[in-house]
């Protein structure tokens, strides 16, 4: 699944086998994973994997970066590399 960004001890992936919408999975250290549904643009599956400082900061983040997000969505779609998306500072 390729990376898309890492900060504040987040990973996030991306990958558009499991699910047909768009969306991306989010690795928070050793507390689970969490899925963002872009339509939506809020986490709609596993969100008390985050503590609510990391879910402000991803959502900040995903309103920040929506665009990317969604172009990066229709890259892996069509089968291209996906683009890094600059992480919070």
């Amino acid at each position: 699944m390729p990376e898309i960004s890492r900060f504040y001890g987040m990973v996030i992936r991306m990958y558009v086998d499991d699910h047909p919408w768009p969306h991306f999975h989010v690795w928070y250290q050793r507390q689970g994973v969490a899925v963002f549904d872009l339509r939506r643009m809020e986490i709609t599956d596993g969100w008390r994997n985050l503590p609510a400082p990391q879910r402000r900061r991803l959502r900040d983040w995903a309103h920040e970066h929506e665009t990317e997000l969604l172009n990066n969505w229709h890259r892996m779609e069509r089968g291209e590399r996906i683009q890094r998306i600059r992480p919070l500072p």
